[in-house]
């Protein structure tokens, strides 16, 4: 499985974003994806993450109520939707396919490249 990212950018305090995480290969439907970030000078952390039957879904405590992932699999892609995004929102989003439900990075073992967010206030 190939996975690229796509959709960041920089926006203000309070504004929207949606990541897009495109996959090629076969039997993507059947792989766990998950996003992480990474801010500056600090580790990756797990954010989201949403099963292969798009009804599982976990998330970071701090992103709950304002990150939705969602996937569809007609289309082979997962998105990120981030509304009343704040500044300590800004990092590097990665995301990672894997067939288990976890929060670990062991657990994903396909990553795309990143795509920046940067939010200011």
């Amino acid at each position: 499985v190939q996975l690229q990212a796509s959709g960041g950018g920089s926006v203000q305090a309070g504004g929207s974003l949606r990541l897009s995480c495109a996959a090629s290969g076969r039997a993507f439907s059947t792989y766990v994806v998950g996003w992480f970030r990474q801010a500056p000078g600090k580790e990756r952390e797990f954010v989201a993450n949403i099963g292969w039957d798009v009804y599982v879904k976990q998330y970071l405590e701090s992103v709950k109520g304002r990150f939705t992932i969602s996937r569809d699999n007609t289309k082979n892609t997962v998105y990120l939707q981030m509304l009343n995004l704040k500044p300590d929102d800004t990092a590097v989003y990665y995301c990672a396919a894997g067939k288990v439900m976890g929060q670990r990075e062991i657990d994903f073992g396909f990553w795309g490249q990143g795509t920046l967010v940067t939010v200011s206030s």
